[in-house]
């Protein structure tokens, strides 16, 4: 064999070998990335972990401490409320025996403990007072700690009878960091509410862990009393006010022209009053408040009664009722004329008019009659209907099968 092919074959097990060695060290490193990843998590601080308590889930006891509710907005569907939680649970890892240290309780940084991350699902923004709260820790273990805050909700409230509307608002205490294998919450409610100058009331509280949970939760449910007397003074009372002077005017004389302007000025006047009614009054997609029907109705009412008046009045201007004089009582007029020229002279003209006078008023008397007995009956129905009438709200959209219901897990 030639000397060069003897050192070409050379050159070509040397670049094969060290292809070998490039992959194999490829393969080693590429071994070596999950387990230095582990090592770097390894290293970091990852802060405590939830307390390990076995097979069974760890129970931390929750009490709910409402001491105000403020700003409900029935417009935009808000409330705002102040609480404080006390959570209490149990770390046997964080006992201590009494020869190490003679002290019963410790108070210690919640930063350096476990504690459960909270997210309250209907809330648009949360304060919690304070960002690192102190917990106070029992020799046995038992773990104490005080979380304080503000925070405004979503509330679907019931307007179907306001504004003596009674609602349910409720708030949803999320700890998504962990399962519902590893915490349960034990909840309980405590209505600390001692003012009495609002209109909502609270008057009832519940605390409760929900059937159906993506994540360990307990619920809190503020029954919401509407006692706003203001209110109802200011809607009603004005209201029936302008349908009763209404029923008072159609008593004026039809002839005279303060009827018609009493009627109109009194109807533009109720269009005012209802336009910015109805920019106060909250509206939903379903069971809307009873009063938007109730002075919708009056409105007709007033434009029905405004309508009658001014075609009575300009049919009776154009003479359409006035009456005719029969022609065989043209010659004993005429000689009762020239027996007595003076005196008797307007009494057939006002015997001519007397008919079509008492018609016209005929007509409107009759006209008041019905119109009273209608708005009497529909006083009537309205309070039957505020008192029995039930409204049942739409499913929302997450329950609306076939485009929600409940996920499956």
């Amino acid at each position: 064999m030639e000397p060069g092919q003897i050192r070409r074959g050379q050159k070509r097990a040397f670049l094969m070998a060290s292809l070998q060695l490039l992959l194999e060290l490829f393969l080693l490193v590429s071994a070596w990335k999950p387990l230095a990843c582990l090592d770097s998590i390894s290293a970091l601080d990852i802060g405590p972990q939830i307390p390990h308590n076995g097979s069974v889930p760890l129970i931390i006891d929750v009490h709910v401490f409402v001491s105000n509710v403020f700003d409900v907005d029935i417009l935009e569907y808000t409330v705002s409320s102040s609480m404080l939680l006390k959570l209490s649970w149990l770390d046997p890892s964080l006992s201590w025996h009494e020869d190490t240290n003679p002290r019963s309780f410790i108070t210690l940084p919640s930063h350096l403990l476990w504690t459960p991350d909270f997210t309250i699902r209907e809330a648009l923004w949360v304060d919690w007072r304070e960002h690192n709260p102190r917990a106070r820790v029992s020799r046995e273990g038992f773990i104490e700690l005080y979380l304080s805050l503000t925070t405004k909700t979503n509330c679907d409230f019931e307007l179907l009878r306001f504004p003596s509307d009674k609602s349910d608002c409720s708030l949803s205490f999320h700890a998504f960091s962990n399962t519902a294998q590893e915490l349960q919450f034990h909840p309980h409610a405590v209505n600390e509410i001692f003012s009495v100058k609002r209109d909502y009331m609270v008057r009832g509280l519940k605390a409760q862990v929900p059937h159906f949970q993506v994540a360990p939760c307990f619920q809190l449910t503020l029954s919401l009393e509407n006692t706003a007397v203001k209110t109802t003074m200011a809607l009603v009372v004005p209201g029936v006010a302008i349908l009763l002077a209404d029923i008072c005017g159609s008593l004026l004389p039809l002839k005279t022209t303060e009827r018609i302007s009493y009627k109109v000025t009194l109807l533009l006047s109720y269009l005012v009053f209802h336009s910015s009614l109805v920019q106060t009054l909250p509206s939903s997609s379903s069971c809307n408040p009873l009063l938007i029907s109730y002075f919708t109705s009056l409105l007709i009412l007033l434009s029905v009664s405004t309508i009658e008046t001014v075609l009575m009045s300009a049919l009776l201007a154009r003479g359409n009722f006035s009456p005719k004089i029969s022609p065989n009582l043209a010659p004993r007029e005429e000689g009762l004329d020239t027996a007595n020229p003076g005196p008797r002279s307007e009494e057939p003209q006002r015997k001519a008019e007397e008919p079509g006078k008492t018609w016209a008023e005929a007509m409107d008397h009759i006209f008041l009659l019905t119109y009273v007995i209608i708005t009497g009956c529909s006083q009537i129905i309205f309070v039957i209907v505020w008192v029995w009438w039930e409204c049942k709200s739409d499913l929302p959209p997450a329950m609306d099968a076939p485009y929600g219901g409940k996920p499956n897990f």
